[in-house]
């Protein structure tokens, strides 16, 4: 019995990574705008693997401000809300609240039933790099990064990959660093993220969304990140936002 549920893990698992190998789009980061992204990407018949370093996906959203596990929304991101199934309750003034928790497991749930793949416990450390173009990321398991074991990576070819990363924006990072790259920002480089201010870091996180070099784009606080906006804290519709910005933006450069 023991050898035939083991072989059944090991089996799917490994013919789940095989078909990942080479996909559309790799999402790096599986926060909130990363999630979104990947299921409308997946709705509209695009592979996509999403490579997220904690064992838990959902970012940012579990703690809510401060552990306390309520979060808020702009109400003119229902419609996001709805498509995920997400339960929301009027708080006033424009504004939705709605349960952490339940956001997070509805973010996993329909990006994978939507089709998209996921790999915890997976760093992206590096990125592929081809003939000018952003085509792929270097993978290899969280343990063996944060124990600095000596093994070697190995690689995913993507059409695009999206930096989803949050607050540190590690792909653009690496890319304007090691491709010696100029991205799509005033400076040429990351820009560094500016201190509190909600109203203005939801609006640019939208409006910073946004492919920054042939086959790499940003969403959510990354997007933020590298455009040099500021932080929002636990708002969430600007990310939200982000998500379908980034891959709408995805499908328009693949073709839909």
């Amino acid at each position: 019995m023991e050898e035939k549920i083991t072989a059944a893990i090991v089996n799917r698992f490994f013919e789940k990574l095989r078909k990942s190998l080479t996909v559309d789009v790799v999402v790096v980061g599986a926060g909130p705008s990363g999630m979104i992204a990947a299921k409308y990407l997946a709705d509209a018949g695009k592979s996509v693997a999403l490579f997220e370093r904690k064992l838990a996906p959902g970012g940012g959203i579990w703690g809510g401000g401060m552990l306390m596990n309520e979060i808020v929304f702009q109400d003119d991101v229902k419609d996001i809300l709805d498509d995920f199934g997400i339960t929301a309750a009027d708080a006033g003034d424009g504004y939705l609240t709605a349960d952490a928790v339940e956001v997070a497991s509805a973010l996993i749930y329909h990006s994978r039933k939507a089709g998209a793949v996921f790999y915890n416990a997976v760093s992206v450390e590096d990125i592929m790099f081809h003939e000018n173009r952003v085509c792929g990321v270097v993978i290899n398991w969280t343990p063996v990064e944060r124990l600095q074991m000596h093994v070697d990576p190995l690689v995913v070819t993507a059409r695009a990959v999206i930096d989803g990363t949050g607050h540190p924006s590690e792909v653009a990072t690496l890319a304007a660093r090691k491709a010696g790259i100029r991205l799509d920002t005033p400076s040429g480089g990351v820009m560094g993220e500016r201190p509190m201010w909600m109203a203005s870091g939801e609006a640019s996180t939208v409006e910073n969304t946004k492919r920054l070099y042939p086959g790499l784009y940003s969403s959510g606080m990354a997007a933020n990140n590298i455009m040099g906006g500021f932080r929002m804290g636990p708002i969430f519709g600007g990310m939200f936002k982000s998500g379908r910005k980034v891959a709408a933006l995805i499908l328009d450069d693949l073709g839909r």
